[in-house]
């Protein structure tokens, strides 16, 4: 009798014990829950889709024999019954290298399928950027072996895009743009403003951006999104958090950073900060053989009260004075207002020490002195306050809208002092800077997307200036480096794009942009340099247009076209700036400076060809018109002026008529085993200034790399080569020809170097990754670079999660 009761029993339980029993699919490598992967039966008759967690009722299956398991961004898998219930209903997947569908934010503000984008871009993932180890954005940048980036010092980066570089490419975070009305057309560093530990993804998409960014975007766009806070599905509270060191070998680096996670149904927070500290940075010991001595640092000042003094370097590998420190903080707040309306606060700031300018301090005089014993900047402060207002509800206006205000502010100051002199110039500016962004998007229907948005910018600008005797500590005024009686910039903007799905082959992307800027600097104080004006106003609109077809002949081939137009408008840095270029020469405002335009065309097109290989290739021209070149100038008649005590000749900015840049990139990525990848990305631009019929400084040489990627479990480890062409010293541009201590009398030469890295994920909790780069030691520098790049380079970090 108690045996047919339990029989009976267990009977009853049958259903409940089997739809009960789930199945979870997870990352072959990482062991972490893969959402929205799509199950069904042999016979398809059966289907499903895992939940967030991963996971899927088993009980809709019992009756089949196999199951098939498929998601974009993994390898297709099929599993009999019995194998399944022998791996306990878990379910690993590995991650596709090659895959097509890959959805960007970048284009419109809003999420876009790839496959429905006609232009060139690139994405840097958190997973990426862990396992590179980037010391600052601007390494992150470079890493991707698809962007230039150029350093006058160990403090900075400036990328180059398609031959622009500066105020000439576009920085935007968290849909808020950074360039202000001071960034200049020299490189420009303020990228290393952001931390790449609080990345939550970087996209950068090539060529002009103004018809949803407005000015400044004619090479390109870099969009950073900082990592979100993320909800909870229940009402308990959760608590994270992580922490991350690093070490360099190359520039002693100590790097430190943690970030708290609240995590709530309704609301969420992420607070982060990260300090990182680096000494002098040693370059390569291994230079050509036509050149053992180019870069060596044999001597360097030691700056002092009553006399400077003139030291010998240890190691002339060292480049001294070269290191500085830097401190991020973030803190971002996210809540829901309803289902439909999320607001989030976003808190960003950076600081920096003093950071020394070192192409500034190996300049020599005709004697063999340092032309300056003290060049640096000083602390560059950046905080950015941002307020989104999210709306997502189907309306005949949208279906989904962005409000997003934010105020940012900057602080950066040029120091120097010549070699014997006790009298150090301080130079100050500080810019306030306010937008307001509205960005919305309707779906009229499955094949017919608007986008549409306006834009408000206002920046004001404060310059100051004085020296002060280091001896007796007196302080005297001196010239500013923009118009002593302040500045302000004005933008206003509506956009519209507009997406139409007229076939299932082809897709055309079309928009336009009204831009209106108004700028204005007032000049006070005229006892340094008797300017015949008493301010400068430019008021100026701009339309800027783009096209864009692509075609699908079949799911594993896409070819894009795409016609766009770009404009720069001149800002405070354009109009009003008095400052030395170069030695010899001195920049000098120019109050008919007008906006220069960019037309691009671009042709490219992607091909995969099964899942071992994806081919890319993208080649455009652009033609600029009234583009901003410096020329020599006239200041009150004449071609050279008194400049810090020396005849300079006058230069400014001018609308120099024709210029045009073309180039071509082309990328690869083949999957040689499951674990076994192959990638190469090799990238050529070129540049002329038609007037003066002369190279174009921001078109770098031929660049690229190549890795072969081994990645098993929780085992990720890449051999990296890179390399860079060369440019001989008659195809440098003229500025550049203007700096002969840093290039050899062969101008820039071609290098490359050979990089070996890894990570290995212990558990969820710990992951260590390092590296060694430039395995071989060579010296070599960057074209236009400031400082030689790193020598031999250990790198160690380890990260763990609570």
């Amino acid at each position: 009798m108690k045996e047919r009761l339990l029989f009976l029993t267990a009977l009853m339980l049958l259903p409940f014990l089997i739809s009960a029993q789930t199945l979870s699919v997870k990352d072959y490598d990482s062991g972490k829950p893969i959402a929205n992967v799509v199950v069904y039966s042999n016979d398809k008759k059966a289907y499903g889709q895992t939940d967030i967690n991963g996971e899927i009722e088993f009980s809709s299956f019992k009756n089949t024999d196999s199951l098939v398991f498929q998601h974009p961004a993994y390898q297709s898998a099929r599993y009999r019954k019995e194998k399944i219930e022998a791996q306990d209903y878990s379910i690993y997947l590995r991650e596709k290298i090659i895959h097509m569908d890959e959805a960007l934010i970048m284009i419109n503000r809003w999420e876009q399928k790839k496959e429905e984008i006609p232009h060139q871009l690139i994405s840097i993932h958190p997973e990426s950027i862990a396992l590179q180890n980037p010391q600052t954005a601007a390494d992150l940048l470079a890493q991707s072996g698809q962007i230039f980036v150029q350093k006058s010092q160990l403090g900075g980066g400036s990328p180059m895009i398609r031959g622009f570089a500066a105020n000439s490419v576009l920085i935007v975070v968290d849909g808020v743009r950074m360039n202000n009305a001071i960034f200049r057309s020299g490189n420009l560093q303020n990228v290393i403003n952001l931390d790449p530990n609080v990345i939550g993804e970087a996209e950068v998409v090539f060529g002009p951006g103004s018809v949803i960014y407005g000015s400044d975007a004619l090479g390109g766009v870099m969009d950073f999104h900082t990592r979100m806070p993320e909800f909870t599905e229940s009402d308990k509270l959760a608590f994270n958090a992580e922490a991350m060191s690093r070490y360099s070998s190359a520039n002693q680096e100590k790097t430190l950073h943690a970030n708290v996670s609240l995590k709530g149904k309704r609301l969420s927070s992420l607070s982060s900060f990260t300090y990182s500290n680096f000494g002098d940075l040693r370059a390569g010991a291994n230079r050509p053989e036509s050149y053992p001595d180019f870069g060596k640092r044999y001597q360097y000042v030691i700056p002092a009260h009553n006399e400077d003094s003139l030291v010998r370097n240890p190691d002339v590998n060292v480049q001294a004075p070269s290191g500085y420190s830097q401190f991020n903080l973030m803190q971002k707040i996210r809540t829901k207002l309803s289902n439909k309306t999320e607001l989030v606060y976003n808190f960003l700031y950076s600081t920096t020490s003093d950071i020394p300018r070192y192409d500034r301090l190996i300049v020599n005089n005709d004697e063999g002195l340092p032309e300056d014993a003290e060049w640096y900047y000083g602390p560059q402060d950046w905080m950015m306050h941002s307020l989104r207002l999210g709306l997502y509800q189907h309306t005949i206006w949208y279906d989904e809208a962005k409000l997003t205000t934010a105020f940012q502010t900057f602080e950066e100051s040029r120091n120097d002092r010549g070699f014997g002199s006790d009298r150090l110039r301080t130079r100050t500016e500080n810019v306030n800077a306010y937008t307001l962004n509205l960005d919305a998007d309707k779906k009229l229907n499955e094949n017919n997307q608007l986008f549409y948005g306006a834009e408000l910018v206002y920046n004001t600008v404060a310059s100051e200036a004085y020296r002060k005797n280091i001896t007796s500590h007196e302080v005297t005024a001196t010239a500013t480096r923009y118009p002593d009686g302040g500045g302000n910039y004005l933008s206003a903007a509506a956009y519209l794009n507009y997406r139409w799905n007229f076939d299932p082959r082809f897709t055309l992307n079309t928009g336009l942009r009204y831009s209106y800027i108004k700028l204005n600097t007032q000049f006070e104080d005229k006892s340094f340099y008797d300017f015949p004006y008493d301010e400068i106003e430019v008021n100026t609109a701009a339309l800027s247009g783009s096209a864009g077809l692509v075609y699908r002949p079949n799911s594993s081939w896409q070819l894009n076209l795409l016609l766009s137009s770009g404009f720069r408008a001149p800002n405070v840095d354009d109009v009003g700036k008095v400052f030395d270029s170069e030695p010899g020469n001195v920049v000098v405002p120019n109050p008919q400076l007008s906006s220069e335009y960019s037309y691009n065309l671009e042709i490219g097109t992607s091909k995969q060809l099964e899942d071992k290989l994806k081919l890319e290739a993208t080649v455009f021209y652009s033609q600029l018109r009234d583009a901003m070149v410096r020329r020599n100038f006239s200041f009150n008649g004449q071609d050279s002026i008194m400049y810090d005590g020396e005849l300079s000749r006058v230069q400014a900015l001018v609308n120099a008529g024709q210029a045009y840049v073309y180039g071509m990139s082309i990328n690869a990525v083949y999957q040689i085993f499951s674990a076994v990848s192959l990638q190469t990305s090799l990238n050529y631009t070129s540049g002329r200034d038609q007037e003066e019929d002369a190279a174009l400084r921001h078109a770098a040489p031929l660049f690229g790399q190549t890795t072969l990627s081994y990645q098993k479990k929780k085992l990720k480890s890449s051999f990296i080569v890179r390399y860079n062409g060369g440019l001989s010293f008659d195809n440098l541009a003229p500025s550049e020809q203007n700096k002969p201590h840093l290039y050899t009398e062969d101008g820039a030469l071609a290098w490359y170097t050979l990089n070996l890295i890894g990570s290995y994920q212990f558990n969820d909790h710990l992951l260590i990754s390092g590296g060694l780069e430039n395995i071989l030691d060579k010296h070599y520098w960057p074209y236009s670079s400031g400082i030689a790049a790193p020598g031999r380079n250990l790198i160690v970090s380890l990260r763990a999660k609570f």
